[in-house]
């Protein structure tokens, strides 16, 4: 990205991130729910959430749809567009990562490059890609927003999983299968992982 904005330098807060962290008791991290559409990305980070929030965890989900209402309400789903989209949601992530939370970001996020991206704007230890892991068929089953009957009928250009690449995670911090497991031990899944990494 060129950088348009110049006179501008970093300001350094009186409130650091470390700071935040104890007061909150927990680490601050980007949980990244990547997957097609369908695969349950924004299901499971809210069930995610919900056990997280209900042991008094500071959390917060970006969700794709939710960001494109606003934020990114600009935006076509262009590869281009699909680019910027989410580099615009690491942008935000880590702003929230710094503010001492736990983020939960649910989106297609098809291309490597991208979540890449997005992996390099913080340290090594506060990105954790979760692979919503979930057939294609199942998926197209689900078709919770009747996308896929859309996008198999040509109304939809540039669909996931249809007419444009999803490219899985080669090295997810955690697979999670949901075509296989119900909900609840899919998120317990993601909960047990936070332990034993110790950041909850």
């Amino acid at each position: 990205m060129q950088q348009k904005s110049t006179n501008t330098v970093w300001h350094h807060a009186t409130v650091t991130r470390d700071s935040r962290e104890q007061l909150n008791e927990h680490k601050s991290v980007i949980l990244w729910f990547t997957g097609l559409s369908g695969a349950g990305k924004s299901t499971l980070a809210n069930a995610v959430e919900a056990l997280l929030y209900e042991s008094g965890k500071h959390t917060y989900v970006l969700d794709g749809d939710n960001v494109r209402q606003g934020l990114c309400g600009d935006l076509s789903f262009s590869e281009q567009d699909r680019v910027e989209n989410i580099r615009r949601i690491g942008e935000v992530a880590k702003l929230f990562v710094d503010a001492g939370m736990l983020t939960l970001s649910a989106f297609i996020s098809p291309f490597k490059a991208d979540r890449l991206a997005v992996r390099n704007l913080v340290a090594t230890d506060s990105f954790i890609e979760i692979y919503c892991r979930c057939d294609l068929s199942v998926c197209e089953e689900r078709d919770v927003k009747g996308l896929y009957k859309k996008a198999r009928a040509g109304e939809i250009a540039e669909f996931t999983g249809i007419s444009s690449p999803y490219e899985e995670p080669e090295h997810a911090e955690l697979v999670v299968d949901t075509d296989k497991k119900p909900l609840q031990e899919c998120a317990q899944q993601v909960v047990d992982y936070l332990m034993e990494k110790g950041i909850i």
